[in-house]
């Protein structure tokens, strides 16, 4: 008599992490601080740019041979681009699961629409969309330059005026940041909740640090087109 076995294996710990919803959420909490992390830095880099075109381009050629001669020239770069791709696609796609999940959850008829998924949840929806769509315009715009006509290769400072000097680039631009600023400002309390930071003598301070980022990033990255714009920085 042939033995049943059985083939069924239990999933792994990092699959029964993703299924669940309390996983998906902690997957975006960490992905959203690592991208917040890049983006401060991001920020204080675009900020050299009011510093004149040598240190703006001497920044970016630095970014470029960071951990030489250990590293081979832009190993580090790369390293880091592969890690926040890595990271916005998890977070892109836990926020789509988690939003799906939601609804498929909801009766399929109420009287009233929740108040908790009004603003918040359409302001995370809504502006996560703008964001992606932004960083795929960025990237052919400032990195690749095949949407910018003006740019040259090796010159970042030229590029970024030649980029902004468009006013729909700029105003584009100004939009995203405004959008990234509402997310930054609910994503950074709603990470702080799901990774057990908040309670009810920390949450007034969280709150606080969540408007000061979103505030600092927002006036920090649209100070750069605003720059461009009035003169300041040509």
């Amino acid at each position: 008599m042939a033995l049943a076995t059985r083939t069924d294996r239990p999933p792994s710990l990092i699959r029964s992490v993703w299924r669940s919803t309390v996983g998906k959420k902690a997957v975006m909490a960490v992905t959203g601080l690592v991208m917040l992390a890049y983006l401060v830095a991001h920020m204080m880099g675009n900020l050299k740019v009011f510093f004149g075109a040598g240190e703006f381009n001497h920044y970016g050629h630095w970014i470029r041979t960071i951990g030489e001669p250990f590293l081979h020239r832009e190993w580090f770069l790369w390293t880091a681009r592969v890690a926040l791709s890595i990271s916005v696609v998890l977070h892109g796609v836990a926020a789509y699961q988690l939003s799906r999940r939601d609804l498929a959850a909801r009766p399929a008829k109420y009287a009233h629409k929740p108040r908790r998924s009004s603003y918040a949840t359409r302001t995370m929806r809504w502006g996560g969309v703008i964001l992606a769509l932004f960083i795929v315009w960025h990237v052919l715009d400032l990195t690749t330059l095949d949407v910018n006509p003006n740019a040259q290769e090796g010159h970042p400072y030229e590029n970024l005026v030649a980029s902004f000097d468009r006013w729909y680039v700029s105003a584009f631009y100004i939009a995203a940041m405004l959008a990234l600023g509402l997310h930054i400002r609910h994503g950074f309390w709603s990470a702080a909740q799901t990774l057990g930071a908040g309670s009810p003598r920390r949450d007034r301070a969280l709150k606080a640090v969540a408007n000061a980022l979103a505030a600092l990033l927002t006036c920090g990255f649209i100070a750069v087109p605003v720059g461009v714009l009035t003169g300041v920085v040509s």
